[in-house]
């Protein structure tokens, strides 16, 4: 369940929309957090899980912390993430089979 949220894909792109978590947690005068209205992530498409077992090994040979590669069966993808410099979550996703 997505609760109030709508995801739109056409085939080359996905983008989801839906409300900030708790706007009154995001901290003044930060940088990025997801509780503030505005970008929540930032996902992009890889060919196949190869690719995001390399971005594993090479986010792990850079001392750059990220989640297990996790598999979306019900959407048909796998989702490798981590964050950025200013705390923006990316997701690197490979579709499945």
């Amino acid at each position: 369940d997505l609760g109030p949220r709508a995801l739109l894909h056409n085939g080359t792109v996905l983008l989801g929309m839906g409300p900030a978590p708790d706007p009154t947690q995001a901290p003044a005068n930060d940088r990025f957090n997801e509780n503030r209205v505005g970008l929540d992530h930032i996902s992009l498409s890889v060919a196949g899980m190869a690719d995001l077992e390399a971005a594993v090994a090479l986010l792990d040979a850079n001392g750059v912390p990220h989640g297990d590669i996790l598999r979306l069966d019900a959407f048909g993808i796998a989702v490798l993430a981590f964050r950025d410099p200013d705390n923006i979550q990316v997701e690197l996703t490979a579709p499945l089979g």
